[in-house]
């Protein structure tokens, strides 16, 4: 499961990757967890991190960009697989300080009959998650 801080709560969210918004990495709100900051930190503890990042390439643009955002969402899903049902993650990059975003290079290719665009797509910085595991008790 996914989680999130917003002001002093913690929830559980779900990945709402869209090429066309202005945010394109962004997570949406979901009910099945809800804590204070102060309850999260007494039940669960971080065991580790992981940053992730995504590349692609491609002569459309949206599509190019599509594809980094699904390759980011593909991590995401085999990270969850990775660390097990008893654990959660902690979106840790912080809007307005470390908070990924796609950035694109587009390149002139040029033909022997037309030039042709090719872009490429990152996100950086990296989406930094924090692993977290329910304390011992």
């Amino acid at each position: 499961m996914i989680v999130r801080r917003y002001g002093s709560m913690v929830h559980s969210v779900v990945p709402a990757f869209d090429s066309r918004a202005m945010t394109e990495i962004g997570f949406q709100r979901t009910a099945d967890l809800s804590l204070t900051s102060e309850q999260f930190l007494e039940l669960y503890e971080r065991v580790g991190e992981r940053a992730l990042t995504a590349n692609s390439e491609g002569d459309v643009k949206d599509e190019a960009e599509r594809a980094v955002l699904e390759a980011l969402r593909l991590q995401i899903e085999a990270l969850e697989k990775e660390v097990g049902p008893d654990a959660l993650l902690l979106v840790e990059s912080q809007p307005g300080r470390d908070y990924p975003k796609t950035r694109d290079k587009t390149q002139t290719v040029l033909g022997p009959i037309e030039n042709r665009l090719h872009f490429t797509w990152t996100i950086d910085p990296p989406l930094r998650l924090g692993i977290f595991r329910r304390k011992a008790a």
